[in-house]
């Protein structure tokens, strides 16, 4: 492999730090990013035709989100065979050359492992009903509530009995307290680790172990601080999910994963992320992902998650609405500064460097839950397919002849050549995020000799500068300078000084 990368298979060394640490991860929804063949839906060969534009950039690695057969309850999250690749996505052939490829690119592959739960048509359901979690009375055994709503309990037809799904009906959940389904996951990541993947988006962690003897979600004692169904919100989730023991099913992995990172997607307060970060390398920091574009609201998010230790930061993801619709487009690049100067691992959501916005509902909608509006095609070109493909769309181009990868890596002003910027100066920024003192709406931090300044409102404002600072980037031409130990920032702006 090219640029020193090393198969993931062996364990790591005592006190080696995860390569994860510090990477800039760009996730990729396969079936959004590029299609190969006409047919409208994104692909593996489509990925690697796009690995010289993610090698320009700079990145990494790339998420690939699943790439496994799926009838699409939840869009990939529902997985029938943990070990093949969706025909539509491509082969075991294409797989292969796309890693040779981004190895020798110096770029790492991280897949999405779902192991919490399976489509009900995986052959596990009705092979291995030990595989899952069932219930034999006649009304569910509790209380607790899928997270798309109603109870977790739906009664099979075909036997009578009653089985648990955290998520839509579709989905069963795994019983991770037989050790054969530990076995039988951790051999999924074996596999995956000898065809070279080099890490691992967990998804639901924090499902994957429930209550043992299924006992009741106490009403809420306080508010849970992540948006969350109203229902849900009124249970205090302790029994439903995050089970003390979680450990039995992280070290399964864990230890299957040898020095293959694990990044786990814990949808929790930060105070009760630490258990986990005992088997995985990192978790996501939601709260930075929630969080309003208000100065204050970002450190205290970021303040929190700083705390906790192994924080992966992330701003948007396919589930979640896009930075520039959620939080302006007039902050897209301010928010880009934030994301790419904290220290851990940045995932990036493919379009985020484009400024992308979210499109309307899709018509017919292919999500129950709204998520089509930012699982949109890439916008390669400022063709009405934006470049993603020479067939009919299975989603349609937001406004490619706005933004597209083509228009603006030809524009030194871009946002995309900001990204790219970011990414390498990135590279020359070290030490822990230590707040400093600023005035309201903005946010300021030193890493080392390297000054962050964000400014989050509407009229421009002046944030103190080291003697001998020099100005290393900012948002756009003339959106910030230096004057005599001051750093003048314009409006909806952000700056990177260095001390010299």
């Amino acid at each position: 492999m090219a640029r020193g990368l090393e198969p993931a298979a062996s364990a790591p060394g005592a006190g080696e730090r995860p390569w994860t640490d510090d990477a800039v991860v760009y996730e990729i929804y396969p079936r959004s990013f590029q299609d190969s063949d006409g047919d409208g839906i994104g692909d593996l060969a489509g990925i690697r035709s796009r690995l010289p534009y993610l090698e320009w950039l700079g990145v990494d690695a790339i998420w690939l989100a699943p790439i496994y057969p799926s009838p699409l309850a939840d869009y990939g999250y529902d997985v029938t065979d943990h070990k093949a690749i969706a025909p539509e996505i491509g082969t075991d052939q294409d797989f292969d050359l796309l890693v040779a490829d981004a190895h020798d690119r110096g770029i790492r592959i991280v897949l999405d492992l779902v192991v919490s739960h399976t489509s009900i048509e995986h052959p596990w359901f009705r092979e291995r009903p030990d595989f899952y979690v069932w219930s034999d009375g006649p009304e569910p055994p509790n209380n607790w509530l899928a997270s798309f709503g109603g109870p977790s309990w739906t009664r099979d037809p075909a036997t009578g009995r009653l089985y648990l799904h955290s998520f839509y009906p579709e989905q069963p959940d795994l019983d991770w307290r037989n050790p054969e389904v530990r076995e039988a996951m951790a051999d999924v990541v074996r596999h995956w680790v000898g065809r070279g993947a080099d890490g691992f988006r967990v998804d639901a962690v924090d499902r994957m172990v429930k209550d043992a003897e299924l006992r009741d979600d106490p009403p809420a004692r306080e508010p849970f601080p992540l948006p969350m169904p109203e229902a849900l919100l009124r249970r205090d989730l302790v029994n439903s999910r995050d089970a003390p023991d979680i450990g039995i099913a992280l070290a399964a992995l864990r230890e299957a994963a040898g020095r293959a990172p694990l990044i786990g997607e814990v949808y929790l307060p930060v105070a009760r992320v630490l258990p986990y970060l005992e088997h995985l390398d990192a978790v996501f920091g939601f709260d930075l992902l929630h969080a309003e574009w208000d100065a204050d609201a970002l450190a205290a998010a970021i303040d929190r998650s700083s705390a906790a230790g192994g924080i992966a930061w992330v701003t948007s993801n396919h589930d979640f609405p896009r930075v520039a619709t959620r939080w302006g487009e007039e902050n897209a690049r301010a928010a880009a500064v934030l994301l790419l100067t904290l220290g851990g691992a940045a995932f990036v959501y493919q379009g985020e460097e484009l400024g992308m916005v979210d499109g309307p509902a899709a018509d017919p909608v292919r999500d129950r839950y709204g998520r089509d509006a930012c699982r949109r095609p890439m916008q390669w070109d400022p063709t009405p397919s934006g470049g993603f493909s020479r067939g009919d769309p299975w989603l349609s181009p937001v406004d490619p002849a706005t933004r597209n990868a083509d228009d603006q890596s030809a524009d030194p002003g871009s946002i995309l050549n900001l990204f790219r910027e970011l990414i390498g100066v990135r590279r020359e920024i070290h030490g822990t995020p230590a707040r400093i003192g600023s005035p309201d709406g903005t946010l300021a931090f030193d890493r080392g000799a390297h000054r962050v300044a964000i400014n989050l409102g509407g009229s421009p404002a002046v944030v103190p500068a080291p003697a001998g600072s020099e100005l290393v980037l900012c948002t756009a031409p003339g959106a910030a300078e230096l004057h005599e130990g001051e750093l003048r920032i314009g409006a909806h702006a952000a700056a990177v000084t260095c001390e010299r």
